[in-house]
């Protein structure tokens, strides 16, 4: 399947909303973000490091969605809304993964090398969610919308709250203090 197919493919699977794949590609943001992304990222890989950044920043001002060009993104990621959307440099997001508007896949200022986020498969990340650090989201994760995520989440989990917590294993609720 082609980039643009899994796109469309992404999209219809996570947005009621859509109604064809043309509509996908000539209107939705995160595509195009993540479409340009693929080539700011080339550059990226072969050290033309001010050229991937001036290309991101082109995007980043039609998008509203700022993607830093080292940043490690797998096809059939989808971004919904997408406005006010940050990924760092050091981040990586796995297939299958919906991303809302307001996420920040970012660093904290403290760590070097690999300073931001692993998002692994199937993981969804709600609206205004903020992930710090070189932390990683499981596999299937959930994370509600406004949560601040400074620690790793594991796998067929559901976190919430400031700093976030983990509410949920594998649909069943965890007891808290």
């Amino acid at each position: 399947m082609g980039w643009w197919q899994e796109a469309i493919t992404a999209a219809k699977k996570n947005d009621p909303a859509v109604k064809s794949g043309l509509e996908v590609v000539l209107t939705y943001p995160g595509v195009h973000a993540l479409f340009f992304h693929r080539f700011s990222h080339l550059l990226y890989r072969h050290r033309r490091f001010l050229l991937a950044r001036i290309h991101s920043q082109i995007w980043r001002f039609w998008t509203g969605i700022e993607i830093h060009p080292g940043a490690q993104i797998a096809p059939g990621v989808f971004i919904d809304h997408g406005m006010g959307v940050v990924i760092g440099e050091t981040a990586e997001i796995e297939r299958d993964v919906v991303l809302f508007h307001g996420v920040t896949l970012g660093g904290t200022g403290k760590d070097t090398g690999k300073r931001h986020p692993t998002v692994r498969q199937g993981a969804f990340i709600s609206a205004n969610v903020q992930i710090l650090g070189p932390v990683e989201i499981g596999a299937n994760a959930k994370i509600g919308a406004g949560a601040v995520v400074l620690k790793s989440i594991p796998a067929d989990t559901t976190a919430v709250g400031v700093p976030a917590k983990v509410v949920k294993i594998k649909g069943k609720r965890v007891p808290h203090d």
